[in-house]
């Protein structure tokens, strides 16, 4: 028998007992752990989604030290880190089998180049996520009527960016987390918004479920506050960079595309197979700018294991 350390193995993936005995898992070596996890993935698969392993669980799990695997002796005869990366490897196959997930999001709307994207999205038929700005929408009647073409587009659905978006003084802003929350919850209401999910403004910060990663401290206890309040708080994996003089783009298409597919690649966005990239508005309000957006949409869409979807659905699990 394995060591008792072993057990925590069977405790994590014990998605695979509704196709896999423990006792076949017990005593096994390390190989046949991962090839019977990818032969009961495969026998999974024809069962119906009750049978589903939640492969990113697992490797979840894995990642975060919650299963161990035994030490070498006279019954083990693989070292355990040796035995942790084939497991691992045999959960990326797994993986790579899978369709890939893009959540394309927009923040700071409405602005000029909100009705561009709008435009451009329907014309690809590809789902988006846009972070608003409350006051944003009131400010002319052109950027209320952009509001309400993405709040009436079904490609679009629309969060949570805050009302004031801070007034780009994030370290005041935070300070004061129960201020920060009713800037939130003034969005909310001033923009009708069905979700409560939030991108805060200055911060790439995530919490949801059992996910906190907190990039700045400053906004920890805003996020942490929101949290209290139901909220979700999404950030980002990719940003396309914009330039704060001038609005354009910074990095190019080419260099844009080629770090997702790599981050979709290797296994390195927060939630493997899930990709959030961050743009803003206004990036696109030329005609310039707008081709340089179709033009990622068209290498993306090349790819017919990449679909796109909203963040409300995030992260996408297998």
């Amino acid at each position: 028998m394995l060591k008792k350390s072993f057990v925590a193995v069977l405790a994590v993936i014990s998605a695979l007992t509704t196709v896999l005995s423990c006792n076949s898992i017990v005593g096994s070596t390390t190989s046949n752990l991962t090839d019977s996890l990818e032969n009961s993935l495969t026998e999974g698969n024809t069962k119906g989604k009750q049978d589903t392993v939640k492969l990113m669980d697992i490797l979840d799990s894995l990642n975060r030290g919650k299963i161990v695997f035994p030490a070498l002796d006279s019954i083990n005869k693989i070292d355990p880190k040796v035995a942790k990366r084939q497991f691992r490897d045999s959960i990326y196959r797994e993986l790579n089998k899978k369709d890939k997930h893009i959540f394309l999001t927009f923040d700071d709307g409405p602005l000029i180049g909100s009705s561009a994207i709008d435009s451009i999205i329907t014309s690809k038929d590809i789902k988006i996520s846009t972070f608003l700005v409350g006051k944003h929408a009131g400010m002319s009647k052109r950027l209320k009527r952009d509001f309400d073409r993405y709040m009436n587009n079904p490609l679009v659905e629309c969060y949570n960016h805050s009302f004031t978006h801070a007034a780009n003084k994030f370290h005041a802003f935070y300070s004061n987390p129960e201020i920060a929350v009713s800037d939130f919850e003034k969005c909310e209401t001033s923009l009708g918004l069905k979700h409560k999910i939030v991108r805060m403004p200055g911060r790439n910060i995530w919490l949801f479920d059992d996910v906190r990663r907190v990039d700045l401290t400053s906004g920890a206890q805003t996020a942490d506050l929101l949290g209290v309040n139901g909220y979700k708080i999404y950030g980002w994996d990719v940003e396309w960079k914009i330039n704060g003089l001038s609005g354009k783009p910074v990095q190019s298409v080419e260099e844009v595309y080629r770090r997702i597919n790599n981050m979709l690649g290797n296994k390195s966005t927060l939630k493997p197979n899930n990709i959030v990239l961050l743009m803003h508005d206004d990036m696109f309000q030329n005609k310039k700018g707008q081709q340089l957006l179709s033009n990622l949409i068209d290498s993306l869409k090349q790819h017919k294991d990449y679909k796109f979807d909203f963040i409300a659905n995030y992260p996408i699990k297998y």
